[in-house]
């Protein structure tokens, strides 16, 4: 009678072996800092194709049963480089596992400011322009290089001190919308020559549409500020 009241403890301390083994042998969880470093080492890579210094800055995962990886992948999980961007890390092998991490990103670098009123239509040229340092990545029509901004086009005022976007110029060989151009249209051995009114506005290598004087929509490559050519 004694002994059946110690068997239960003695099966447990029996079996206590086995339960010590088996926490042993299950696999290792996967290293955080590891993770990090991947997402990490494709922001900067990404990052490098900008003017600027990068700031980078990634959240660890939260590991719950993700084993530790042998080969691992990692991806953008938007579209391209953003203030927030999400990272996906993918394990190949030896147990697939895909998680996502959140990282922060400042590009910093040098962009152009005007350092007198400018007003629509003037060309600019290198004495109107001042340089600042901010956030490339936050507004992506900050001007970094002045090949971008010298002998282009003012198409609206801009302040003192304030900043010389994209959207502000505009090439000087471009064509606008509603402007007269002259159309070349090139064949097996023939060129014709005409004119049109532009519908669309475009840079050179941009694809556009004209309307001929007898009103037919045609499209074509723009050359220069005056010129379209429409390939027959």
């Amino acid at each position: 009678m004694r002994a059946s009241r110690f068997l239960p403890f003695l099966l447990l301390a029996a079996a206590l072996p086995g339960l010590a083994h088996a926490q042993t042998a299950r696999p290792a969880l996967q290293d955080p800092a590891a993770v990090v470093a991947q997402a990490e080492g494709l922001l900067q890579e990404r990052a490098a194709s900008w003017p600027g210094r990068a700031i980078i800055t990634v959240e660890p995962p939260r590991i719950v049963n993700q084993q530790a990886c042998e080969r691992m992948e990692v991806f953008l999980a938007g579209s391209g480089l953003q203030s927030r961007t999400p990272v996906g890390v993918r394990c190949l092998a030896p147990q697939p596992w895909t998680l996502y991490v959140q990282a922060s990103i400042r590009i910093l670098g040098p962009y152009f400011v005007a350092n007198r009123l400018i007003r629509r239509g003037e060309v600019l040229s290198l004495d109107d322009l001042d340089t600042r340092e901010g956030d490339l990545l936050r507004n992506r029509r900050l001007i970094g290089d002045p090949a971008h901004i010298v002998g282009w086009i003012a198409t609206r005022r801009i302040r003192a001190g304030g900043a010389i976007e994209s959207s502000a110029l505009r090439d000087p060989n471009a064509i606008e919308r509603g402007q007269q151009v002259r159309t070349i249209a090139r064949g097996v051995g023939f060129v014709a020559t005409s004119e049109g009114q532009a519908l669309e506005s475009g840079s050179p290598g941009a694809q556009i549409q004209v309307r001929t004087p007898g009103g037919q929509i045609i499209t074509g490559t723009v050359i220069d500020a005056h010129t379209v050519q429409v390939m027959m």
